[in-house]
């Protein structure tokens, strides 16, 4: 009887700490979309690793931290970066509770997009250390945007194999 009740409060205690992590993690990601939309540079970027990584919606743009802060401060100093709606998140944690990745349905001015990404607890904070941004295409449109694209992708192959 003690083993269940043991293993009954275990479960409970583990239930709770995903819960929170949850929480915590959906704050994180919030905080940072919300700062985008109000050009706040210095809390959007310390909401990711020192190492952290964007990959933009153009193919070309997998901006490694430093370079992306150079990119991204022009539209930031405009005062308004970019504004993301959340309609959708799905959190998910590894065992060791370090690491969490998710994936979310966006409103965006490009309309609707995918966000996914990789969050890294370092000490007590969550931090973005990988996020990809993908415009999302209804199927019945793929034949028509793979024929719009086929220029830029035939010359983007072309580049990555010389």
């Amino acid at each position: 009887m003690q083993k269940i009740v043991f293993f009954f409060i275990a479960s409970l205690f583990s239930i709770n700490i995903a819960a929170q992590q949850n929480v915590e993690i959906n704050s994180v990601l919030d905080q940072w979309h919300q700062a985008a939309a109000e050009a706040n540079f210095k809390k959007y970027f310390s909401l990711m690793t020192k190492d952290g990584v964007f990959i933009g919606t153009d193919a070309t743009e997998n901006w490694q931290n430093e370079a992306f802060k150079k990119f991204a401060k022009p539209h930031f100093d405009k005062g308004k970066a970019w504004s993301f709606e959340t309609l959708e998140r799905n959190i998910y944690t590894s065992e060791n509770t370090k690491i969490a990745w998710f994936d979310e349905l966006l409103i965006t001015q490009m309309g609707i997009c995918r966000g996914s990404g990789v969050l890294e607890k370092t000490g007590n904070d969550w931090k973005i250390a990988h996020y990809v941004l993908s415009i999302t295409i209804p199927n019945e449109d793929v034949q028509a945007v793979t024929k719009m694209k086929k220029k830029f992708d035939k010359n983007l192959i072309n580049t990555y194999k010389k």
